[in-house]
């Protein structure tokens, strides 16, 4: 069946579209619900997980009316959202860099009117003149535009100055310190480009962390591109997420005593379900800190029901096709496998996790 013109599709999201959140409360939950600023020895710019889209079936089959989706790091989360289409998303991470850079993508996403113009704007690329045209292009071809166009320093200056004015204008509490690192990360994205990697501070990223080109273009079980970025439609929910201040970022330890607990009552204050939780492997790290016990309590504390899940990544056994494996395991199985004492240890979880998916 031929997909609807993409003029309908906006339509559509227009009279459908879930409540936005105005700009006031936005700042307020961006500001109360977040922690102190931690540190992660990664720069987390781009995911380093090439099978990311491997959880895209499952989060279509959880969309529903009411929910909201939670996850840490950066744009991945996107793809995510797209394909879960949540009322409301969170975006959780220990360092406020993570804050930050989310606002740089909230910006791009105001200024754009499509998906090449996101990546011109992002990358330092000149717009084309033809910009309506590329509403119906695959992203492989995009991508071969922004390859063979020559990035321009003055274009990049002029649009991070623009980002800095429109993220001031949010109402946001931000110091000089923060604005340079918002300038900073951006320049990363123009200096690298579609070469971008994921990085750990004092160590080379390695041959194996995908380049953002291959997070754009990856696909899913499907076999066929599934990023936010993949299809105009995709682009454009996320984008309008963003305009109705739907994309909340929040500096959380996922094992603290504010962050999540003070979602968790946003949530059932509104009736708002969390259908899916993205945690990628802080579990991990949160085991060697001997955290796993609060961070069990604040997954108890989540409003959640028998369909809702926890994304996981692991990493180092290149197995199947990749270094990265995506786990899926309900949320009701990790809080009860917890009460047990049958997950009492992040090997546990990963084992009860590897069974799930297996399940799915």
């Amino acid at each position: 069946m031929p997909r609807p013109p993409l003029a309908l599709y906006l339509f559509a999201l227009s009279i459908f579209s879930a409540f936005a959140i105005d700009r006031a409360e936005f700042i307020r939950m961006v500001t109360e619900f977040s922690e102190p600023d931690g540190y992660f020895d990664t720069d987390n710019l781009i995911s380093n997980e090439t099978t990311y889209l491997d959880a895209a079936s499952a989060l279509r089959e959880l969309r529903k009316p009411g929910g909201v989706y939670l996850g840490v790091g950066p744009d991945q989360n996107f793809s995510y959202m797209e394909h879960l289409r949540p009322q409301v998303a969170f975006m959780v991470d220990i360092r406020r860099g993570n804050l930050l850079e989310h606002m740089l993508f909230r910006a791009l996403f105001e200024q754009s009117r499509n998906r090449m113009e996101y990546l011109c704007l992002l990358l330092g690329k000149a717009v084309p003149a033809n910009l309506k045209e590329w509403n119906d292009a695959s992203i492989r071809k995009i991508v071969e535009y922004i390859d063979s166009a020559r990035p321009s320093k003055e274009l990049f200056e002029s649009e991070s100055a623009e980002v800095q004015m429109r993220i001031l204008g949010l109402g946001l509490k931000l110091t000089q310190e923060d604005l340079s690192t918002i300038s900073g990360l951006h320049q990363r994205f123009f200096a690298d480009g579609l070469d971008l990697r994921f990085n750990t501070h004092g160590r080379a990223p390695q041959p194996y962390y995908p380049k953002f080109r291959d997070l754009i273009v990856a696909t899913g079980t499907s076999g066929k591109p599934e990023s936010y970025l993949a299809t105009e439609e995709s682009f454009q929910f996320v984008k309008q997420m963003q305009e109705e201040n739907r994309v909340v970022p929040v500096i959380a330890n996922l094992a603290g005593p504010k962050a999540l607990r003070q979602i968790a009552g946003y949530a059932k204050g509104r009736k708002l379900t969390i259908r899916a939780f993205y945690v990628s492997n802080v579990e991990q790290y949160l085991s060697r800190n001997g955290d796993l016990e609060k961070f069990a309590e604040n997954v108890k504390a989540l409003p959640h029901d028998a369909s809702s899940i926890l994304i996981r990544s692991i990493f180092g056994g290149f197995t199947r096709r990749s270094y990265s494996e995506q786990l899926i395991q309900r949320m009701e199985s990790f809080v009860a496998g917890w009460d047990s004492g049958k997950l009492g240890s992040y090997q546990q979880i990963v084992r009860a996790s590897q069974a799930a998916t297996l399940t799915q």
